[in-house]
């Protein structure tokens, strides 16, 4: 692609802070917005000074605009499959926020659109491009770890609170578990080929019954292909104390990384024996463009009030990376590193996982994707 990629951002919540990226990355052209509600489209094009044309107000209009090659779709979780679908099916280069999809079913159906398609398609999962995860994986290419012998993941938050749209009530934990699923299979590098999950606890009857999902807790360890590691998640969203926490561990033969207890109290490393440490990751400004760098601080979140960044620590400084990946996917003509396989499987452990924790723990194996 000799041109500059036209990028249209769906969904105008947590969307709209990749605005901006896109507009100073320098392989992007044009950005265009959608949003239903039609005073959040004139406020926010009116800020990020999008033309007229190209604010949407609602979503198959992008379909049929060809001088649009890409759509990001930040929509509620309902909806990622489906609109992720016609992207493909339209012919446009296709972005998505987490989870993929919430069955098995739809992430098969993603993975041959993608074939199909011969488009570039990418799940934005901000786990994987933190700074801290960063550093562990440039740890881990490094050496330093040695041979990794046991990863640990867990995603502990209350969607109790108020803010969140209501879809969120009693909705599976592990539904949503890619955040603490996706650190651990990337930096092992390897799928999950079967689960088992426990659920623990329970949350009010009202939350249960809108999903048929009863648990509290919901704990899983993942076997995972060709690979002697085994991978533990552990999900929660309502009804659990615990300060907000989204986090890896990785344990090797040389060094070990333990994510911070407490927010803002630095990772743990240990070296050999009894040495540890504390440590703040440093921001890997060295793989963005200069334009974007500085898009990886917190007080560059434009709603730094919505609760995905009260909760989330600000992703991590995650945006301009997986913005920068995904255009360079799209300009390069390349697959994207979370590309639709890998995407299935973020998603579909856990899934399988849920299914797992249903059944009483009972093991539960992954479709293979690559066959799709």
């Amino acid at each position: 692609m000799d041109k500059k990629v036209n990028v249209a951002i769906v969904g105008l919540g947590f969307g709209k802070e990749f605005i901006a990226i896109y507009q100073n990355h320098p392989l992007v052209g044009k950005v265009g917005i959608c949003a239903r509600n039609p005073a959040t489209l004139a406020e926010v094009g009116d800020k990020f000074h999008i033309p007229q044309p190209d604010r949407f107000s609602d979503f198959p209009s992008i379909l049929g605009r060809s001088d649009f090659d890409a759509i990001h779709i930040v929509t509620p979780i309902g909806e990622h499959a489906r609109q992720s679908l016609a992207s493909l099916e339209a012919g446009k280069h296709t972005a998505c926020t987490v989870p993929m999809g919430t069955t098995l079913e739809e992430l098969a159906a993603l993975v041959r659109a993608r074939k199909k398609s011969g488009k570039v398609y990418m799940n934005m999962e901000t786990a994987v491009y933190t700074r801290e995860f960063l550093y562990a994986k440039r740890l881990a290419a490094s050496g330093q770890l040695g041979r990794i012998q046991f990863v640990r993941g867990s995603h502990m938050q209350n969607m109790g609170l108020e803010g969140w749209p209501d879809y969120w009530l009693g909705f599976p934990p592990m539904h949503y578990g890619t955040h603490a699923i996706a650190p651990l299979l990337n930096i092992v590098g390897a799928n999950p080929d079967s689960v088992v999950c426990h659920g623990s606890g329970a949350i009010s009857a009202d939350l249960a019954g809108r999903y048929g999902s009863p648990f509290a807790v919901e704990t899983a360890t993942f076997r995972l292909r060709d690979c002697n590691v085994v991978a533990e998640a552990t999900r929660s969203l309502f009804e659990t104390v615990r300060q907000y926490r989204e986090s890896f561990d990785v344990y090797g033969d040389k060094m070990a990384i333990e994510w911070e207890q407490i927010e803002n109290e630095g990772t743990a490393l240990f070296e050999g024996g009894e040495t540890a440490r504390r440590v703040f990751a440093p921001d890997a400004l060295e793989l963005l463009p200069a334009s974007i760098a500085n898009f990886t601080k917190k007080e560059q979140i434009d709603d730094p009030t919505h609760v995905s960044f009260i909760q989330g620590a600000g992703h991590g400084g995650s945006h301009p990376h997986l913005v920068h990946e995904f255009v360079s996917a799209v300009v390069e003509g390349r697959e994207s590193a979370i590309d639709a396989v890998t995407s299935a499987y973020y998603s579909a452990a856990g899934i399988c996982a849920h299914q797992s924790a249903l059944a009483g723990g009972t093991r539960v194996f992954l479709p293979e994707f690559e066959h799709q």
